[in-house]
């Protein structure tokens, strides 16, 4: 599961890159939630008699968290940033992971742990900070979009793990698919998508790449991750972040991206402060 992650996410990235080509980042979030809460929907009417309410509130943080707020916030961050820096950068998540487990969830604390954020950290501040004298080009500061994406599934994994633990994974995903699909559906019908889908020159092309962004990235891999956080933990089901960045390099390189000799250093730090951050 783990290496499947990696690559269904690290490919995420240029598949958003080539989406904006066409469409607006908003559009982009809406297309792929509402794609992935129209697949889903049958799997959410079938297991809506099994769902146990009593945990809505929680079922509904997962959702936004993990899936709704982080749609919008890697297209905007990728207007200006590269697909490669994205992925870097998204390697951020387990390391939030641990400082929201610390700070909200119980989470034993060592200096093995403290010392991971630090260095992950460091890498975060060099990339967004001095990218620009590097040769890293567009507004790098962007890139906290990318970390405030990352607090947001460091939020929902920790959430699945404390109070979600016993829930199917299908369920979950369901809920989640289903209450931020059915606000971007309303809206995606409110614009002029479908003329700017048919009169585009590559229109369908960025349709198609939000189309397997939404199921393969969002569907596939949300039940993937749900179900990694239940059967390991979620610094563990985090630590998905060491192969993407990679992954999402690969693939810019392939796409014709610059990569500088930052991308790798940043790249080194925080994924240093991902293996100091697992503990003994």
């Amino acid at each position: 599961m783990l290496l499947t992650l990696s690559l269904i996410w690290g490919g995420s990235y240029i598949l958003i890159k080539k989406s904006l080509i066409v469409f607006s980042p908003v559009q982009v979030a809406c297309l792929r939630l509402g794609i992935s809460c129209i697949v889903f929907s049958p799997v959410f009417f079938y297991l809506l008699p099994s769902i146990d309410w009593s945990k809505l509130k929680y079922l509904i943080v997962v959702g936004l968290t993990g899936t709704g707020f982080p749609a919008f916030l890697f297209p905007i961050a990728q207007t200006e940033i590269s697909s490669s820096l994205a992925g870097v950068l998204s390697s951020l998540s387990p390391l939030f992971t641990l400082v929201l487990g610390v700070l909200f969830f119980g989470m034993a604390v060592q200096r093995s742990k403290i010392i991971g954020v630090i260095l992950g950290l460091m890498g975060a501040v060099l990339l967004i900070g001095f990218g620009a004298i590097a040769g890293i080009k567009g507004n790098l500061w962007y890139g906290v979009f990318i970390i405030i994406g990352c607090f947001s599934y460091a939020t929902s994994t920790n959430m699945v793990k404390a109070k979600l633990q016993e829930v199917s994974s299908f369920i979950i995903s369901a809920i989640a698919f289903f209450i931020t699909g059915i606000p971007c559906i309303f809206y995606l019908f409110s614009t002029d998508i479908l003329n700017v889908i048919q009169v585009h020159e590559y229109g369908w092309k960025s349709l198609g790449a939000v189309a397997l962004l939404s199921l393969a990235g969002t569907v596939l891999a949300t039940i993937l991750f749900f179900k990694l956080v239940q059967v390991s933990n979620p610094v563990f089901a985090s630590l998905v972040s060491y192969l993407i960045p990679l992954v999402a390099v690969l693939f810019g390189l392939l796409d014709g991206e610059a990569i500088t000799i930052l991308h790798f250093l940043g790249m080194f730090l925080i994924l240093s402060g991902v293996y100091w951050s697992r503990g003994k």
